[in-house]
């Protein structure tokens, strides 16, 4: 039977859009938890760096700012092996789930290490992009270890990228929790110290990152390695040619896309340096509790694009309409809570993460309006999920470049450098660009469901 011909006692069992919604829901709420989780380890870093001073601070925020393009690029290749973990499960074949787990691995294992030496490559860089040279001149150890981290975070996730696949989503949670648990701890004794030893500061937050990822990782890889349910995804299948074809192809391809969005908005990150030292503190606040907020769009991206992978290969695509419609129910549903949380709570957080009246008073700007970007980048994430399940990568990728690169960052540039609005004219440029990126790329995959 064809993807377009479908009988009607077939028809029938096709889920509804309140089932959809409830799948979607179902489905990407742990996975939202489970990202907050690792997230969370860089707001624990915020915390209880802080107390060290506004310079540490800016410290960590140009790391932040610097390892998101990281941590995105990589993240490219571990959504397409998500993508294709889902397909297999989809049609209930054993075989395909395991080669594309096990060439996944092996996938972020080596892009892991590639982006680690990347990372520690830019390091030199730093003072020729204007960056404050007190902030650099404590940066180097931190800067190593947070480095180090984007290995066992990118095999972590992949493996992850399983659990959601086969619909064991709490698994994951469970586990990303493990590093935020411990990362709370090491990060008291490594930072601070415990006793007559005064601790390493900022490189301990670094070490403490690095530890947690780590143990997490070692956790995933028994369960896969182990588990009764993962049994399916252990097989040694005779041949894996294409499938190390697929995942390199789409993921280089959503790799580009998720450098160029989060290379957009390290520059961004970087701009606030030319501001000074206050506007990188500030920004670090705003910014790590907005990436733990993001995790609601990336959430429901992933669980639309395993929701949409699934139906394409069970031969399903009559309910992919379906399945975006449902999906920008719910993403508009949550960031409008997200907006609402961060309108009420922004003051707050501010205070709560800085004594420095200068960084509280521009954090707190800073949080309004990011708070009006919530919903176009809910949108714009969640589609660019649901048209990576249907592996409809390139034109996505080009929209989404020409948004951030050619829109947001000119645009933020002349508001907050050249009209002197300031640091939050530069995330208003940003702004902008998501939310053109939110109707194109909307646009863009309901054509593509009817086809």
């Amino acid at each position: 039977m064809s993807a377009r011909t479908v009988s009607p006692n077939a028809a029938a069992t096709r889920p509804s859009l309140w089932s959809e919604i409830r799948a979607i829901a179902a489905l990407g709420f742990p996975i939202v938890v489970s990202l907050a989780a690792a997230t969370l380890i860089g707001v624990v870093d915020t915390v209880m760096i802080a107390p060290l001073g506004t310079i540490p601070l800016a410290a960590a925020s140009i790391t932040a700012s610097v390892i998101l393009v990281f941590y995105s690029g990589l993240y490219g290749f571990v959504s397409v092996i998500g993508v294709r973990m889902a397909e297999a499960h989809g049609r209930n074949s054993p075989e395909a789930l395991s080669r594309a787990t096990r060439t996944g691995v092996i996938v972020a294992t080596v892009t892991g290490i590639i982006g680690a030496k990347l990372m520690l490559a830019v390091e030199p860089a730093l003072s020729f992009l204007g960056q404050p040279s007190e902030v650099i001149e404590i940066l180097g150890g931190y800067w190593k270890a947070m480095s180090f981290l984007l290995i066992p975070y990118t095999m972590f996730y992949a493996l992850k990228a399983l659990f959601d696949a086969i619909d064991r989503p709490w698994l994951g949670v469970a586990l990303a929790f493990v590093a935020v648990l411990v990362n709370v701890p090491a990060n008291l004794v490594l930072i601070h110290g415990v006793g007559a030893w005064q601790g390493l500061g900022l490189l301990g937050a670094g070490l403490a990152s690095l530890l947690s990822q780590t143990l997490s990782l070692g956790l995933a890889w028994i369960v896969w390695r182990r588990a009764a349910y993962t049994a399916g995804a252990r097989l040694r299948p005779e041949r894996a040619g294409r499938e190390w074809s697929v995942q390199i192809k789409e993921g280089s391809t959503i790799a580009v896309g998720y450098v160029g969005e989060g290379g957009a908005f390290a520059l961004a990150g970087l701009m606030m340096g030319w501001f000074g030292a206050v506007a990188l503190a500030a920004n670090q606040i705003v910014a790590s509790v907005g990436s733990v907020l993001y995790m609601v769009p990336l959430g429901v991206s992933i669980a639309v694009s395993i929701r949409v992978g699934q139906a394409v290969g069970a031969e399903e695509r009559d309910r992919l309409t379906k399945i975006g419609v449902a999906a920008l129910l719910v993403i508009i549903t949550w960031m409008t809570l997200v907006m609402a949380a961060i309108l009420a709570g922004g003051r707050t957080v501010s205070a709560l993460l800085s004594a420095d009246a200068d960084v509280v008073t521009l954090a707190t700007s800073m949080f309004v309006v990011v708070a009006a970007m919530q919903i176009a980048d809910g949108v714009q994430s969640t589609m660019l999920g649901a048209a990576r399940g249907m592996m409809d990568n390139r034109t996505p990728v080009i929209i989404t470049l020409v948004c951030y690169w050619i829109v947001a960052l000119p645009l933020g540039w002349v508001l907050g450098f050249m009209m002197g609005v300031g640091p939050n004219g530069v995330w208003i440029g940003c702004g902008v660009g998501l939310g053109m990126a939110a109707l194109a790329l909307t646009a863009r995959f309901f054509s593509m469901a009817r086809v």
